[in-house]
């Protein structure tokens, strides 16, 4: 078995499907920081929510008008996701078309959204290759979010040492990008805190890309 099949197995389908199965809902559950930071003062428009999990950036955009598709793997998650959803009301839930998806092949509608974020995605195969699709389905003048396990933040590097695609830097995602088709906004690491399950709370440090896409 090569690396890739192992990283494959370690976060398919049957992995997202136990952690979710085996951990309490999050329903209310606050949207990523980084993503309120970025977005607020966006006007509402089409976004993609890649990697979607339980919902709570996806139902925080919809709350602000946003007509939202929300991807993830795990049929559980996006069964939480839309009761969560389907709980505040049809101005919500309207908004939102949830999808099963595995990232590793899913290739979204080009040049279609005009947002396209994802947060701490664990990519089965080439972490370049996917961020390469979800880059070519923002539309001219759209908006590309990637939130990430930055390299220096070590919670996130003992949770995940076997799966180094994991974590990166907004340079690395950057030079990706083409400068003819993209402008660079925001590349930096920032921190945030998060309660744990046992109550203690801990500092992690995030990987933060915004791109706009040049008209």
């Amino acid at each position: 078995m090569s690396e890739g099949d192992v990283v494959s197995e370690e976060f398919g389908e049957a992995y997202w499907e136990d952690r979710y199965r085996t951990h309490a809902a999050e329903h209310g559950r606050q949207p990523n920081p980084q993503l309120v930071a970025e977005v607020r003062d966006l006007a509402p428009g089409t976004a993609l929510d890649a990697g979607c999990g339980e919902g709570g950036e996806a139902i925080w955009l919809a709350s602000r008008g946003w007509r939202v598709t929300a991807v993830d793997i795990a049929t559980t998650a996006l069964r939480r996701a839309r009761e969560h959803a389907e709980a505040l009301g049809p101005d919500v839930a309207n908004r939102i078309d949830w999808v099963r998806a595995d990232l590793t092949g899913w290739t979204p509608t080009g040049e279609h959204f005009d947002l396209v974020t994802t947060h701490y995605v664990h990519p089965a195969t080439s972490r370049d290759a996917l961020f390469d699709r979800l880059a070519a389905a923002v539309t001219p003048g759209g908006t590309l979010l990637v939130v990430g396990h930055h390299p220096s933040d070590q919670h996130a590097a003992r949770s995940h040492a076997s799966t180094p695609d994991v974590h990166f830097t907004a340079e690395e995602i950057a030079a990706s990008l083409d400068p003819d088709r993209w402008e660079i906004v925001v590349a930096d690491a920032r921190t945030r805190s998060v309660t744990r399950h046992d109550g203690h709370e801990i500092t992690l440090r995030d990987t933060v890309l915004r791109a706009r896409r040049r008209p």
